[in-house]
């Protein structure tokens, strides 16, 4: 197996792989000790039976550049494959403004094509590709150099296989007439607001037991030091202040260092320094916050009446719906989503795109008595009134 280690090699693989109609991809990284994923590692594979088709890109050597790859990323006639895509994209984007494109998501559509709710790749492997993977190498630190022989050999396997996979899968998409549906899914992953973290949002990820406005405002202040502390320094958000820390801080309320010094759960190193201070500050913010400005959970689905019978007729609905089109039910709309359209709300993805044509419009005759379901044998039946 070759790793690629200067930006001359990368761009003669890049310019064999544009000849192709499409590229696999895949990376390792390291984030326990950061904010932004560190990539350690790329790889990248054509369709062919050679050895060369399949390479290791090591961007941690110093003078390689990544922009070969980045041109075949922009590259129009080249569709660019990954595995649960969500992570590696970001890495891209964050470091390079980038998204490959045009984009194909296996995982997405493995969910479209019957296999379950976010399929791993190991189980596409076994039952596409009729192989086993030896996971080992997963959890390695892929910053220590040299790699192993078998970090190499489990790395190459995660875009070598991938290649049957997206043709099994690509081949299911075009049978079915579902190619569509995982183009509408892969919007999201090509968006940048999927990836833009707002530090001023931040506070709406940390879990209270009460909604008090002076209380979440002391929060709010604290989760945006938080991530902006976070961002800048690009060290982990719990590495500063856990969340548990955060409530416990909003509860008190510290208004000295030595203050913090009672608090239970606040790590020893947010003590003292620009962490104590940061929190200190963001505590009198908060403190200082007119009512008129304290932040507010969204609280419309708590007004919402749902109808609790017309909920399971959807759940039933959506059962029958997915078994037939043998579509993961998760993939189409979470119980969430259900109440919310049993509760008769219609500003529902359940509702639009392709979900409306498999679930959303039998969904929306079902809550206007326009159809009954009855069971036959083992089966749901749709019954027009």
């Amino acid at each position: 197996m070759k790793t690629l280690t200067t930006t001359q090699e990368l761009a003669a693989f890049c310019e064999q792989a544009a000849a192709h109609p499409y590229v696999t991809v895949d990376t390792e990284f390291l984030r326990e000790r950061t904010y932004y994923s560190k990539l350690c590692l790329v790889q990248l594979a054509y369709p062919s039976d050679s050895e060369d088709s399949a390479v290791l890109v090591d961007p941690l050597v110093e003078g390689l550049s990544l922009d070969p790859l980045l041109d075949l990323f922009r590259n129009p006639n080249v569709v660019k494959v990954f595995h649960a895509a969500r992570q590696d994209l970001e890495i891209f984007w964050v470091e390079s403004g980038v998204f490959p494109t045009p984009l194909f998501d296996t995982q997405v559509a493995a969910m479209v094509c019957g296999f379950g709710e976010q399929a791993g790749y190991e189980t596409l492997v076994r039952k596409i590709c009729k192989q086993g993977l030896d996971k080992t190498s997963r959890f390695t630190d892929w910053t220590r150099r040299p790699l192993t022989q078998a970090q190499q050999t489990y790395a190459l396997a995660d875009v070598t296989y991938l290649r049957q996979i997206y043709e099994y899968l690509a081949a299911e998409l075009a049978k079915t007439g579902r190619s569509h549906w995982v183009a509408e899914e892969l919007q999201i992953l090509t968006n940048p607001a999927t990836y833009d973290i707002q530090p001023e949002e931040a506070w709406k990820r940390v879990k209270t037991r009460t909604n008090s406005g002076k209380f979440l405002a002391v929060v709010k202040e604290l989760a945006q030091f938080r991530e902006t502390h976070a961002q800048t320094n690009n060290v982990p958000r719990n590495r500063v202040i856990k969340d548990d820390a955060l409530v416990e801080l909003a509860s008190t309320k510290p208004r000295t260092i030595s203050d913090l010094g009672g608090s239970r759960l606040l790590l020893r190193e947010a003590r003292k320094g620009v962490i104590a201070e940061g929190i200190l500050a963001a505590v009198q913010r908060g403190i200082d916050c007119p009512p008129e400005k304290h932040p507010k959970f969204d609280k419309s689905r708590e007004k919402l009446q749902v109808n609790p019978a017309l909920a399971d007729l959807l759940r039933v609905l959506l059962k029958s719906k997915t078994e037939s089109a043998g579509v993961a039910a998760k993939l189409i709309a979470p119980s969430s989503d259900l109440d919310q359209i049993a509760a008769g709300e219609r500003n529902v993805p359940a509702l639009s795109g392709w979900r409306y044509e498999v679930f959303g419009e039998d969904a929306l005759r079902l809550c206007d008595g326009k159809i009954a379901l009855a069971a036959k044998g083992q089966t749901v039946k749709v019954v027009t009134l």
